[in-house]
């Protein structure tokens, strides 16, 4: 594999007693779609302000290509930071909001000209070049926003919630737009985001940061399917958590749950189970329980099934063409699937 363009070597930074960033490693690669995950207080935008220059890391470096570029100012390091708010000059057209950090650059008229079409173009921003802010949509001034940062052609592209001004729809569209978008200006993006399935849509990989710390970094699919601990197994996506112990002979026993699960140790344990990893009949052998409720989500639903297993309903994914056989206060059978199990303990 190639050398990271990005190289974050033990960053730490602290605000008095407190570690806002605590020891934090991590490569990011050449047109990789990265995205820094966690709750509200995390971190991950005081990582992103380090990188862009904005804080100074209190230990540890940042190596772009190799270079450290810890002690450089904003304006001098080949990153640019795309702001939650936008940031769009009010007085100026789409195409002046664009050409401005250009002509800042002292770049020649035709070379700033030929940039910001092309980027407009990108950005499908073209038919919109004369118009200012006040005249665009959320989505559109997100555009702009974008393009703005990337007519410059940073090496990297930094993002802080990029999406988080936009309604619930809208966002959904623009996660696939910033995904094409990275993938044909052929830039690193490092976004930071507090919501999983923006991270889980968009990102080649991702960072799930707690306390400033990194607990675990690898594609959506690995964490989703085997997150490394229950904070994070909680965190991304649905899970049930099931309370019980693991007796000597490597069975996991729960009420009258029991399923051997590999690599168990003797003693307390928690398992973890996707609700699509649930199959649900009204016959046969399993975990039996009663339906306490259903939710809808459109192409499926989600039961909530009591049992003796555990003292909260576990939750079942069931597709809507099968659902309908199913009525709140139906007793049911519940199998978990070993394999896609997960135990924590200690």
């Amino acid at each position: 594999m190639a050398p990271p363009i990005l190289r974050i070597e033990s960053i730490g930074k602290m605000f008095g007693p407190i570690a806002a960033v605590d020891g934090v490693t991590l490569d990011i690669h050449e047109n990789e779609f990265f995205a820094l995950l966690g709750p509200s207080g995390c971190g991950k935008t005081t990582l992103l302000r380090m990188l862009a220059g904005f804080e100074t890391p209190t230990s540890g470096r940042i190596l772009l290509e190799g270079r450290d570029i810890s002690p450089l100012p904003p304006e001098k390091r080949p990153l640019n930071l795309m702001f939650q708010s936008y940031a769009l000059f009010p007085h100026m057209t789409v195409r002046q909001n664009l050409s401005y950090g250009l002509e800042m650059e002292r770049l020649g008229k035709a070379e700033i000209s030929r940039r910001v079409d092309e980027t407009m173009a990108m950005t499908d921003l073209t038919p919109f070049a004369d118009r200012k802010p006040e005249q665009l949509s959320g989505g559109q001034k997100q555009r702009v926003a974008l393009a703005r940062a990337l007519v410059k052609r940073p090496k990297v592209l930094l993002l802080d919630e990029p999406l988080g001004a936009l309604d619930k729809k809208l966002r959904e569209k623009m996660q696939l737009e910033l995904k094409r978008m990275q993938h044909e200006a052929g830039i690193t993006f490092i976004i930071v985001t507090h919501d999983q399935e923006e991270a889980l849509v968009m990102a080649d990989r991702m960072a799930i940061l707690k306390d400033g710390r990194l607990l675990q970094c690898g594609s959506p699919e690995e964490i989703y399917e085997a997150p490394g601990d229950r904070f994070v197994a909680n965190f991304i996506g649905v899970m049930n958590f099931i309370e019980g112990k693991v007796s000597e002979n490597g069975v996991f026993g729960a009420g009258s749950l029991n399923l051997a699960i590999p690599g168990g140790k003797t003693g307390p344990a928690a398992l973890a189970v996707r609700p699509e990893h649930i199959s649900v009949t009204t016959t046969g052998e399993g975990l039996a329980g009663t339906i306490a409720d259903i939710a809808y989500h459109g192409l499926d639903r989600i039961l909530h099934v009591k049992t003796a297993a555990s003292p909260v309903p576990l939750q079942a994914r069931v597709a809507a063409n099968g659902a309908a056989a199913y009525r709140r206060g139906d007793t049911v059978s519940l199998t978990l699937d070993p394999a896609k199990c997960r135990l924590f303990q200690g």
